[in-house]
């Protein structure tokens, strides 16, 4: 099994996806920048000097003394009231992923815990212990407060965990069958355990993979729709796109290309003038909008690239010794990232459903029977799926409304503006979701109408994804039970085997 080294230096997106979705190891390494932050944090505590966080308490009570002697419980007493989320489990890839960008947070050595506070949260991930951390609770300032804390109650032996089951069993019994003791905290590490935006960053560097594969894939299924509609090919000449030299859009237009090459459907209309001329937009624009969702993709994966870089804590432990307070857990920049790749996800999903829209209507599809049902009447075809299609862009719609504008104040307004980016990458991940679906629904619906264009040939792109749906799908034929068909359409399109299967045919898609 693969192993991931947290040291100062940091890790990279890679390496947390590892940890996130494929249970690789963990290794804390060079612990000599924690053990210097951490000498710090007792040298003020033996010099009494007042620092937020250590010798005060938290947020709108920042101005409250806390004796010494009660100063370790004030940490554990943090951890058991911010622990105030509700709802349903996020998924274990996230919280994992979580509990990773925190160890990796602390081991940068500015927050001033020991190192055996970051060994503790390894072990939680390399015994695949998944604290069970409640949907709702965080505003993204100061960081994922709630989320954090019902993390770090897993590591004082409270709290609970996620069992392999799903249900909710009680973190004190998972350490104790994985052999592990409860921590107990000292100064600052309560504090340094949640104060941060871990939750909203790991999210966002799920949803960045998550959303390259489905935008590649969105090319995919235009592509295939393009074909079957008897659409032309000559709008996604590389010329064309040259001369509007947005990355996206080149690569979406190059895909495209390459994917309707040696098409003998596309051959068989090339000069008639009522097919070929011009398509309409969701045809000819499809490299357009996916396009500009690969741009903003682009930004979102760079604003996450430079979190995982960054120091996020409050107050941070300077080398010079000085602790100094600061805003760098606000979430400002990743929730404007998660709300934008949430608008392009969701267009890319929109226009997606006006081809299959298309496809379905015989007076626009160019020759293919109503609703691709070949006995249209007795047989609905897939009249229904474009109505699921219609309701996941309308929900798609709503979630792209973006969350990092609805700043509520909270403690006492003491934190009087957040960025709500925990409930934009929240949101953006089920946005997400659902263009893993409208793909889902395209994707069949371009298969059957080119299966319909028998016996003219595809393009060797459209013939590898017929033949893998139609072992699934089967031939256009009397109705079926459709909810099976379609959730294995969705495996193909969120897993990599059929993208591997075209991409041996055309070579590899952007």
């Amino acid at each position: 099994m693969k192993t991931v080294t947290v040291a100062p230096a940091g890790i990279c997106p890679r390496q947390v996806l590892a940890v996130a979705r494929d249970n690789a190891r963990v290794e804390l390494a060079d612990t000599g920048a924690m053990a210097a932050s951490r000498a710090i944090v007792d040298a003020i505590e033996r010099d009494q000097r007042p620092v937020y966080g250590v010798s005060t308490g938290f947020g709108a009570l920042a101005s409250t003394f806390i004796a010494p002697e009660r100063r370790a419980e004030l940490q554990h007493a943090l951890i058991r009231s911010h622990a105030a989320g509700i709802g349903p489990p996020m998924p274990r890839e996230v919280v994992r992923a979580m509990l990773l960008l925190r160890l990796r947070s602390l081991a940068m050595g500015r927050s001033g815990v020991r190192p055996e506070i970051g060994q503790a949260l390894a072990d939680l991930l390399n015994h695949d212990i998944t604290p069970w951390v409640p949907v709702h609770g965080s505003l993204g300032a100061s960081g994922d407060l709630a989320p954090l804390a019902h993390c770090a109650l897993v590591l004082m032996g409270e709290g609970w965990v996620l069992g392999p089951d799903g249900t909710r069993q009680a973190g004190e019994d998972a350490l104790r069958a994985a052999g592990l003791a409860p921590v107990t905290l000292a100064a600052k590490e309560g504090l340094a355990l949640i104060n941060g935006t871990d939750g909203m960053l790991g999210m966002l560097l799920l949803a960045v993979e998550d959303a390259a594969h489905l935008l590649t894939m969105a090319d995919v299924t235009a592509a295939l729709a393009i074909e079957a509609m008897l659409g032309t090919d000559r709008p996604f000449q590389p010329e064309l796109h040259s001369i509007r030299p947005h990355p996206g859009q080149v690569a979406s237009a190059a895909n495209l290309a390459q994917l309707l090459r040696d098409s003998a459907i596309m051959a068989s209309h090339r000069d008639d003038l009522e097919h070929a001329v011009q398509d309409a937009y969701s045809m000819r624009c499809a490299p357009q909008v996916a396009g500009a969702a690969r741009d903003t993709l682009a930004f979102a994966a760079t604003v996450a690239g430079r979190e995982l870089a960054s120091v996020v804590d409050n107050p941070v432990v300077l080398p010079d010794g000085r602790v100094e307070t600061t805003g760098n857990f606000h979430g400002a920049p990743l929730g404007f990232a998660a709300d934008f790749l949430a608008i392009g996800a969701a267009e890319v999903g929109a226009i997606s459903e006006r081809r299959v829209d298309r496809l379905l209507d015989v007076c626009r599809s160019r020759g293919l029977p109503a609703f691709l049902t070949p006995d249209p009447g007795v047989n609905s075809g897939l009249m229904i799926a474009q109505y699921t299609a219609a309701g996941l862009v309308a929900e798609n719609r709503r979630l792209a409304a973006p969350a990092s504008v609805d700043s509520l104040p909270t403690s006492g307004m003491q934190e009087d503006h957040v960025s709500m980016g925990w409930s934009a990458a929240v949101k953006l991940r089920t946005v997400l979701d659902n263009l893993t679906s409208l793909l889902a629904v395209e994707l069949l619906a371009a298969v059957r109408g080119l299966q319909l264009r028998t016996p003219l040939r595809p393009s060797p792109a459209g013939r590898a994804a017929v033949a893998t749906v139609t072992g699934l799908a089967g031939e256009p034929g009397p109705d079926l039970f459709l909810a099976p068909v379609l959730e294995t359409a969705r495996e193909l399109v969120a897993g990599r085997a059929l993208r591997s299967t075209i991409e041996a045919e055309t070579g590899p898609l952007a």
